[in-house]
């Protein structure tokens, strides 16, 4: 999670971009998400917002950027200037805790801790097993149906006990 500035300028801008939502997940916004990581407020009032993608081939930044910058306007903001940074990387574990539960209410299994969070300085580049509970009955007993779902950062899995398919939010 990124700390949010106590101006109130660029509290009112937090606040704006509150009401953004990622196009692909529409119950998260791009903070909920922690894809905003930084809005700057110059002394003539310009607005830079820094925002990080979820992964680098996103499709969804563009027009999450867009959103951004409409937002920002709306809440007064006269020039807006979106920056995309890629370090650090973005990982799962900016998702707001209680974004997760939204997630799980959505009908997409939140992510696990990723493997930053256990080694902040390794990359991890061999999936290691999973056991992901039903965001609809809470069973441990599913399985992995494809590694890709409706986004590349989702994964299809199988409810063995409820009998219902559900997306994962993978671990980043």
């Amino acid at each position: 999670m990124v700390a949010r500035a106590t101006d109130p300028a660029t509290a009112r801008y937090w606040r704006a971009l509150d009401g953004v939502s990622d196009p692909e997940i529409p119950v998260l916004s791009v903070v909920d998400l922690g894809v905003v990581r930084d809005i700057r407020v110059d002394a003539a009032g310009d607005v830079a917002v820094e925002i990080t993608p979820t992964y680098s081939g996103c499709p969804a930044m563009s027009e999450m950027a867009s959103g951004i910058v409409q937002a920002l306007r709306r809440a007064g903001a006269a020039t807006v200037h979106v920056r995309t940074v890629y370090s650090p990387a973005w990982t799962t574990d900016w998702i707001a805790p209680d974004a997760r539960e939204r997630l799980r209410a959505f009908g997409i299994a939140p992510p696990g801790a990723a493997s930053a969070a256990e080694h902040p300085t390794l990359t991890q580049l061999r999936r290691r097993p999973l056991t992901v509970p039903c965001p609809f009955c809470g069973s441990q007993s599913t399985e992995e149906r494809s590694h890709f779902g409706s986004t590349a950062c989702k994964s299809i899995h199988f409810c063995n006990g409820c009998r219902q398919p559900f997306e994962h939010f993978k671990a980043i």
